[in-house]
This record gives C-alpha cells, structure tokens and sequence, in this order.
C-alpha cells in the first residue's frame, strides 16, 4: 500500500496505490487521516485501487468523518465499479462526492 500526496491550488490530492486490506488499511488509515487539513479539500485517487475489504471501507469511514469533523471536504475519484459496488452495497457511496476522474474531482470540490 502506498499513499502519495500533492496539491492543485487548495485541493490536497492524495493517491492510494495497492490494496486496501486488512494489512495495509491500519498504515494507510493513519496517513490518510494526517493529510486531512483543517477546512480543506481533500480528494482521493482510488484508481491505483484494485481491491477493499471491510477494514479498507472502515478506513474510508474514518475518513469522511475527519473532514466532517474538521470542516472540510472531501471526494473520492477512480472509483472501479467493484469498487462502487461494495460501496453502494453497504451505503458509503452516499458519503462521497464521486468523480471518474481527478481533474473532475478536483473541479467539483472547488464549486
């Protein structure tokens, strides 16, 4: 699992590279839920994101509730349909903005 980081003007965009699993979401948890800043906008590249177990949609829980906790925004972009179905099955999909792609994350977090 590899978490990577930058910014397009006030959007953290943060990559997710690998499985998010019960190995790796704990590490992955941690940093990601560092990256979130006060206020800010955050949007997650889960493209790199072949697989999530329920640890990696706790992760993604822990999350959304940070940056609802801190005032900030938060989008999900890349998502595979595997993946947006498991969301869609257990209701996280209503949590998050989601866009096909980064650049339309990153244009609706700025709206």
């Amino acid at each position: 699992m590899e978490v990577k980081k930058r910014t397009v003007g006030e959007v953290t965009v943060v990559s997710v590279l690998g499985d998010l699993d019960g190995r790796s979401a704990p590490a992955a948890q941690d940093r990601l839920l560092g990256l979130i800043p006060s206020g800010g906008r955050v949007l997650i590249d889960m493209t790199g994101v072949p697989y999530m177990s329920s640890a990696g949609l706790r992760t993604m829980l822990l999350v959304y509730r940070r940056a609802q906790a801190v005032n900030g925004a938060i989008a999900l972009a890349g998502v595979s349909p595997e993946l947006r179905s498991v969301m869609s099955a257990t209701g996280f999909l209503e949590f998050f903005t989601i866009s096909d792609t980064v650049r339309r994350g990153i244009e609706e977090l700025r709206a």
